[in-house]
């Protein structure tokens, strides 16, 4: 027997049309890159993102087709956000701080149809080599040096019928975006979300133990719409009708402080970075900009210190939350907030929990598995991060869709090593593989590795992660240099430098005799953090 309920579709289009019926009114502020503001309301957004998609099918775009965004947050890019799902395609955002080399892997990987292009990062496209499937190129914002065969997004839009438009009979099982993985594990890897995924990923943010979205909010979407569709923000502020605030590309403390003051911000989301340069501004401000708005933070993507809860907390009245997640969860996957056990405990001990990684979402599950098999929620013994839920991949796209990712019963290998005390709460204790988290992006330091032994005067080369004030983590190169050669440290980084994004290339470069082994023969990167954590010596860095 099953129930008697009208089967209701969970999709992107549904959060479209509850947004114009509901909070039509509802307004969006959407900063250029020249600083200057654009406002309207969802009503206006649902419509432009309408016009759009029946743009798009006019241009043979549908079911299935991949159409690619490599653009900041602004309110053009949240209409597309809406309108090439709409038509059954699938929302494939570009991260334009990876290296041309790398884009120009992912857009062929993926097969994208179609670019849309913010104008500002035009000069970075022209360095991706498009492959011969990329048939349109769409330019939104400032369109000086537009490609004579590329298509305006505003005149795109203006010419599309609204009336015209006739909502395709999606599933919510169908694939509506794709984000690829950073390829710090090798080749970056495809993750499609499907409708239903995005929706659920949307309602959880709403719920008061997650970030607890509503219409009475005003959100500073600060995480970029290309990393994992945002955390899901611009669909939740969408969902529950909160007035939403879009800050382009300029993320630097004093924009962002502006914002948050400007439009009365009580919500926003972001890397660790982000908000520690907010809160040093906010120290050294006399007298201190006016947050008094602000509820609360969302701070993931790597661990929020003590210092920086604190700081908040205690000189401003802001709550921190942190959270973890990872583009193969949809986003954010777990939330720590304040149980009630401990409202009343010392704030040392509230300290403590909130340092943590959190409690997963609903219909979220975890568990971790050490040597010896599952390990016990004690808050001490260790093990991977495995997790399952409707949000979770359950494979990758197409070139790596056969790489393992499932455990036998079917759960989900993080790669993370944590610990989870009872009650779930989880907390993040190592990254597998010696990964390297940067401002709130990873690093690969076996990338680094592979390229630096191609130098000619390289014998053996390790990176490690060192601690950093402002970027959290920064790669570290330990090189053992070839007998009877010589090199420094400019040549290393120009070594590097055609092959990652500047921000990957280490800052510091450690001559040694050699590097320690394990027992296996691989690098002992354990004690080569510990050697040089605190080390100031005979660094070789450009000058």
């Amino acid at each position: 027997m099953q129930g008697l309920t009208i089967d209701y579709q969970l999709t992107l289009s549904a959060i479209m049309r509850r947004a114009a019926t509901l909070f039509g009114e509802v307004e969006i502020v959407s900063r250029g890159a020249d600083g200057r503001l654009h406002r309207y309301d969802y009503a206006a957004m649902v419509r432009r993102a309408t016009q759009c998609a029946v743009a798009l099918s006019r241009l043979g775009i549908g079911r299935g087709d991949r159409v690619a965004t490599l653009a900041w947050n602004t309110h053009q890019h949240l209409e597309a956000y809406f309108a090439i799902p709409a038509v059954g395609a699938v929302l494939h955002t570009l991260n334009p701080r990876l290296h041309a080399s790398e884009l120009s892997y992912i857009v062929e990987l993926a097969g994208d149809r179609a670019i849309v292009v913010e104008g500002t990062l035009l000069p970075l496209l022209d360095q991706v080599s498009l492959p011969r499937a990329v048939e349109h190129v769409i330019v939104m914002g400032d369109s000086a040096g537009r490609p004579a065969a590329s298509l305006d997004f505003d005149e795109l839009v203006a010419s599309g019928d609204a009336s015209a438009f006739v909502e395709i009979d999606l599933d919510e099982r169908d694939a509506a975006a794709m984000c690829y993985t950073s390829g710090t594990t090798g080749r970056p890897k495809g993750v499609v979300y499907s409708h239903r995924a995005l929706a659920l990923q949307a309602l959880n943010l709403t719920t008061a133990d997650s970030l607890g979205v509503s219409g009475r909010d005003v959100i500073l979407a600060v995480v970029p719409m290309f990393h994992i569709n945002g955390w899901g923000l611009p669909f939740a502020a969408a969902l529950a009708g909160a007035r939403l605030v879009l800050p382009g590309p300029r993320l630097d403390a004093e924009s962002l402080l502006h914002l948050i003051a400007s439009e009365r911000v009580t919500l926003s989301g972001g890397v660790p970075t982000i908000w520690m340069a907010v809160l040093h501004a906010l120290d050294a401000r006399r007298p201190a900009a006016d947050i008094r708005s602000l509820r609360a933070l969302a701070v993931g993507g790597s661990a929020v210190p003590q210092a920086m809860l604190r700081g908040y907390k205690e000189r401003h009245g802001v709550d921190v939350v942190q959270a973890w997640g990872m583009t193969e969860t949809a986003s954010i996957a777990t939330v720590c907030t304040l149980p009630a056990s401990l409202a009343d405990a010392p704030a040392e001990a509230q300290y403590a929990r909130l340092a943590k990684q959190g409690t997963p979402l609903p219909f979220v599950e975890i568990r971790a598995r050490g040597e010896h098999g599952l390990v016990a929620w004690d808050g001490e013994a260790m093990g991977e991060l495995e997790i399952r839920g409707p949000m979770v991949a359950s494979q990758y796209y197409d070139a790596h869709a056969a790489e393992p990712c499932l455990t036998a019963d079917g759960w989900f290998r993080t790669g993370d090593i944590v610990t989870i005390s009872p009650g779930g709460c989880v907390e993040l204790r190592d990254r597998a593989k010696d990964l390297i988290k940067s401002g709130g992006e990873w690093i690969s330091s076996v990338a680094l590795e592979n390229a630096l032994m191609g130098h000619p005067a390289v014998a053996e080369a390790a990176v490690v992660a060192i601690t950093d004030e402002k970027w959290d983590e920064r790669p570290l190169a330990v090189i053992v240099v070839k007998p009877g050669r010589q090199v420094d440290g400019g040549a290393l980084r120009a070594h590097l430098a055609p092959h990652f994004p500047a921000w990957w290339l280490p800052d510091r470069f450690e001559l040694v005799d050699e590097i320690p082994r394990t027992s296996t023969g691989k690098f002992l990167k354990t004690a080569l953090r510990d050697r040089f954590r605190n080390a100031r010596g005979e660094a070789i860095t450009e000058s």
